[in-house]
């Protein structure tokens, strides 16, 4: 059987009721990756079932999804056991909660045929805006535009993936930077970089925010980082509050 050209991997926990959202999207990107030439068969779906009780399995394999089970509660396990089950060429990762941009199969099959780029992401757009949520936008560009990383739906060659050893599934928090930062890495010694898509960026949840507040980056981190300099060891309980709690 021919490789297929972009394994999408959608890690969830408790998505059945966004996750037909982003499966809308996705066949609106199929439906124009099939206009400019290509088959449904170039773009395979995997939904990375982390442990759901509310039917999100039912949910992903009824859109025709492959349905990998992964037991380990931790995103970064999620993310490789999806990649494992991966044929594609390229993997693409994508959280549930997401909606993909129509152009963005396009985008990525584009930037992966240049030898020069090792992978990168779209970059995202928030699903609402306020004031505070501008704000904490605002504060984290400055390091977008340092570092060249940024998130949305991130892609590389599987190849580089599997010779990094995917995401750290030790991390809690930050897996994605780190995997960035390494991918990175990898890139320079061939003389490769890491590009942004900013024409067809991934609408993110404000999920946090609705939980939070649309100021809590102000009025909650400072303290939770304050925490976190005394005692390093809180941030097991941080990162369950706040990323693996109730859903």
């Amino acid at each position: 059987m021919p490789p297929i050209r972009l394994s999408l991997v959608i890690p969830a926990w408790n998505e059945a009721q966004r996750l037909p959202r982003l499966l809308d999207s996705v066949d609106a990107a199929r439906a124009n990756w099939r206009r400019h030439g290509g088959s449904d068969d170039d773009i395979e779906l995997i939904v990375a079932d982390n442990g759901s009780t509310d039917g999100t399995a039912a949910v992903a394999a009824a859109r025709g999804c492959h349905v990998v089970t992964v037991e380990k509660r931790a995103i970064a396990a999620s993310r490789n056991g999806g990649a494992a089950r991966a044929r594609g060429e390229v993997l693409c990762f994508v959280d549930a909660d997401s909606v993909l941009h129509p152009d963005v199969f396009l985008a990525v099959s584009a930037a992966m045929q240049d030898p020069a780029v090792v992978g990168g992401a779209s970059g995202v757009d928030m699903e609402r805006w306020s004031l505070g949520i501008a704000l904490t936008v605002a504060m984290a560009l400055p390091v977008v535009w340092m570092t060249g990383f940024d998130t949305g739906l991130v892609f590389a060659r599987r190849a580089d993936f599997e010779r990094l050893g995917g995401y750290d599934e030790t991390r809690r928090v930050a897996e994605d930077v780190d995997f960035m930062v390494r991918l990175r890495r990898l890139g320079r010694t061939r003389g490769q970089h890491l590009t942004r898509l900013r024409r067809v960026r991934t609408i993110t949840s404000t999920r946090k925010f609705d939980q939070h507040g649309d100021w809590h980056y102000f009025t909650r981190m400072p303290a939770v980082m304050w925490q976190l300099l005394r005692d390093p060891r809180s941030l097991g309980q941080f990162a369950h509050d706040y990323w693996y709690g109730k859903r």
